[in-house]
């Protein structure tokens, strides 16, 4: 134990009437939601990066947080670990999540980094067998280190590609190793800053055989786990070759591999590329390609990517909704790819940020269900597609434009609009939330 969360209590569900901050007013991991723990459904991820690595920067302004375990020797890294575990267990989340540099301080080579996160992997693996934890998904960070600046598998030093897939090679490698359910490779510099240097062909081929030489590598090893894509849009680069979910699909197609890969999709992405994150989710599921969720907000008066806790039921809900009318999670669950604001200092912000984000998550997930349960939404769905459920509808789509002429003729077809009815559709949804 360490002494970073002294005087905070671990988290339980004490439910609504609760005067206590630390505890749960909704999120039950035992209640039982269609027939599954809610635990189950929900599968709970803490992420390393924003918890542990990040310093409270932004574009404007440097470090707000001292955190005991900031340095870059082992035996800081050895405390981060320590209180990360510590943070997981206060919460009773299922999982975390992480990327190479968040867990082992940079070396001076790739022989160094391999030694210090091979040597962290081991860490972490005693860690999750004393608490239980698990793994959610591992990734390689292939966007901080000044060497990708101009990208990883897309740059334009062949030197830099290789050490970046070298780097993916032993961090699927730890991910294995330590059970993860999927790894993710996350584009952050996959992109360009300006037409005017770039080889968009080359850049886009060399991304594609990257990504098959990492699903290859999964095979060789027998990792079991899924590979995931996270979709993002602009940010840093000025255009992102994995734009949003349809990019993404149209790359995998390209390649051969929308069998082999699935997407990671996070709301503020999601809400960057000008969609809706119910929308992310149902067109994943409808291609099947929906894997896992990064759960967060944007600030709706800024125009970036500000990674905020989710605090608003109904956006949750509507989200939830999508992954329950897709079947549910399978390999993938939801991973917190929040942080706390800059002003954000004391341990206990941790907990509580993560406290009340579980608890809206929860109330989002019980709103979907009894949603899905009640049948209104999905009935009135079915209704408005119902002539193509005709066998004359099934025909024409076997059909040819003149056959399809001569009967709007003999027929004497002359269809008049229908309602849509969304007003009332979302007076349904507004019962439940």
């Amino acid at each position: 134990m360490t002494d970073f969360f002294h005087g905070i209590p671990t988290l339980r569900f004490e439910g609504v009437e609760t005067e206590s901050e630390f505890a749960f007013r909704h999120y039950d991991p035992d209640a039982r939601i269609l027939g599954k723990r809610m635990e189950d459904h929900l599968r709970f991820a803490i992420c390393y990066w924003h918890n542990f690595a990040w310093p409270g920067s932004d574009p404007f302004g440097g470090q707000t947080f001292q955190r005991p375990w900031f340095g870059d020797t082992m035996e800081h890294a050895r405390l981060k670990a320590d209180v990360a575990f510590e943070m997981f267990q206060k919460l009773g989340a299922p999982f975390f999540c992480f990327h190479d540099a968040d867990i082992r301080p940079e070396g001076d080579s790739f022989a160094q980094n391999t030694a210090r996160l091979r040597e962290m992997t081991d860490y972490l693996q005693a860690r999750m067998e004393e608490t239980g934890l698990q793994l959610l998904w591992g990734t390689a960070n292939l966007f901080s280190h000044r060497r990708y600046m101009a990208g990883a598998a897309t740059n334009p030093d062949p030197n830099v590609f290789a050490f970046a897939a070298a780097t993916v090679k032993i961090c699927m490698d730890a991910t294995h190793q330590l059970g993860g359910e999927n790894y993710v490779l996350w584009g952050g510099r996959e992109g360009y800053e300006t037409l005017l240097n770039t080889n968009l062909r080359r850049e886009r081929e060399q991304a594609g055989r990257f990504l098959q030489m990492a699903v290859d590598y999964k095979h060789k090893i027998g990792f079991a786990g899924t590979i995931l894509i996270e979709p993002k849009p602009q940010e840093p680069t000025k255009h992102q070759y994995d734009y949003d979910v349809a990019t993404v699909y149209g790359f995998l197609k390209d390649f051969g591999l929308e069998g082999e890969v699935r997407v990671n999709i996070e709301q503020g992405h999601a809400i960057l590329a000008g969609h809706s994150f119910e929308h992310e989710l149902a067109l994943a599921a409808s291609l099947g390609i929906l894997g896992s969720i990064d759960m967060n907000r944007n600030d709706y008066q800024s125009g970036w990517d500000t990674d905020q806790f989710p605090n608003a039921v109904p956006e949750v809900a509507l989200a939830y909704y999508e992954i329950l009318r897709a079947g549910g999670f399978t390999t993938g669950g939801t991973n917190f790819d929040a942080k706390l604001r800059r002003q954000s200092l004391d341990p206990a912000d941790l907990i509580l940020a993560h406290a009340g984000a579980m608890d809206i998550c929860a109330r989002g997930l019980k709103a979907a269900a009894a949603i899905l349960e009640d049948g209104g939404l999905e009935a009135a769905r079915a209704a408005r597609y119902a002539g193509w459920e005709t066998p004359a509808a099934h025909s024409m789509l076997r059909s040819d434009l003149d056959t399809i002429a001569e009967r709007v003729i003999a027929e004497e077809i002359n269809p008049e609009p229908v309602s849509g009815g969304q007003e009332r559709l979302e007076n349904l949804v507004n019962r439940f939330v």
